[in-house]
Order: structure tokens, then C-alpha cells, then sequence
């Protein structure tokens, strides 16, 4: 997640700019009401996070997903998660019970890490044991505006009022790509499947 000022403070602006389906896209799926899988920085922005929620959702979950398409420049459409209000991504978090959004974080230690937030004290602990399980490393991010914290960031918006953000470092990124260029990403590895399968082992049931 970028914690730099953004270019747009909201969608209505960025809309009046952007193109849609040229410069960004927008995708959603209204599945079970309990899950809601959200990547609001996805394709350029904050690249494999729009890939990796889009699996996570796979058939049987809510996913949207705000993609960034242009071939460089996508930072400008960075809108930050407690201002987040794309009109079509707020109508599925209504409707869902819980949130969990994915984020790339740019720490590129070459440690896979996993940033967990959210105010779902309950869901944040499970996910956890689960990436523990498959060797990601899990941590608290040092950052007090990356920990969604705050009741108006876009995964504490379901009905519940709490969910979970996951803030994906750079080097988990890359170790799930063959590369995280938009060629690169059409090609997953084992550790992307590992990632996928921990959440949706919590996500599921």
C-alpha cells in the first residue's frame, strides 16, 4: 500500500481523468454474503494483488477488484483505503458480512512477509496460523496507518464492521510470479498457490 499523498481524493475525481477500461478496469462478483475478497490497488498499482485475491474468490467468494492497466504512471491511481469509494466496490462490502483486502507493501527483504490488519481481532489470528503454517512470516506492520485500524478503511466497511487487510511485502510478491511485469504475473508459482490455499482455508469456513 502507498502511504505517499494521492494524486485523486476519491473516485468521482480520478474518473474525470482516468479512463476507464484504457488507464483502469473495474471487476466484481457477487457470490455468498459471508466473504468479500477485495483488491482495490490492483494490476500496475500495487502489482499481484488483483491475481491473487481474483483466486482466492475463485467461484465461491465476492471478489472486486480496481485494476490499474496503464503502462506506467499507475501510482496516480492509488485512492487510499479509508477513502476508498468506488461506487460498485462499496455496494459488494455492503452486502458482505466480511471484508479481507489484499495489498502489496514495497518492504523487499526477500523474506516472504505478510503484514496482517484489521479490527478482526478473531479472523486476523487465524489467518496468521494458517500462512505460519506454509512458512510466511507474519507480522504487525511497523507502520500505524498500514495496520487497518481505523473503522472507515475499506476492509472494517462490511456488515460486521471489522475484517482483515493483508499487506503482501515485495519479496512475497516476486516469489509468487514469474516475474510482477503484466506478462509475468499470467505465470503463478507453488508459493502463490500456497498463499491462495491459506486463505481461503480460513475464508471457507
Amino acid at each position: 500500500m502507498n502511504s505517499m499523498a494521492d494524486k485523486y481524493p476519491n473516485f468521482e475525481a480520478l474518473a474525470r481523468d482516468e479512463r476507464a477500461g484504457i488507464d483502469f478496469s473495474i471487476q466484481a462478483r457477487s457470490a455468498l454474503p459471508a466473504f468479500a475478497i477485495v483488491a482495490p490497488h490492483g494490476g500496475g498499482i500495487e502489482p499481484g494483488t488483483s491475481e491473487i485475491a481474483d483466486a482466492i474468490a475463485a467461484e465461491d467468494l465476492s471478489f472486486y477488484m480496481f485494476e490499474g492497466l496503464k503502462p506506467a504512471g499507475n501510482a496516480d491511481l492509488h485512492i487510499t483505503s479509508t477513502r476508498f469509494d468506488e461506487p460498485l466496490c462499496l455496494t459488494l462490502i455492503r452486502r458482505s458480512e466480511i471484508v479481507l483486502t489484499i495489498h502489496g507493501e514495497e518492504s523487499d527483504t526477500g523474506d516472504e512477509i505478510v503484514f496482517i490488519g484489521g479490527l478482526d481481532d478473531r479472523l486476523r489470528r487465524r489467518v496468521g496460523t494458517a500462512l505460519r503454517a506454509r512458512d510466511f512470516i507474519t507480522r504487525k506492520h511497523p507502520d500505524p496507518k498500514l495496520q487497518g485500524l481505523e473503522p472507515e478503511n475499506l476492509c472494517n466497511r462490511g456488515r460486521s464492521g471489522k475484517g482483515v487487510q493483508l499487506e503482501l511485502s515485495l519479496g512475497a510478491r516476486k516469489r509468487m510470479f514469474r516475474s510482477l511485469t503484466r506478462k509475468g504475473r499470467r505465470f503463478r508459482t507453488a508459493r502463490f498457490n500456497a498463499f491462495v490455499e491459506a486463505i481461503r482455508e480460513v475464508a471457507g469456513n
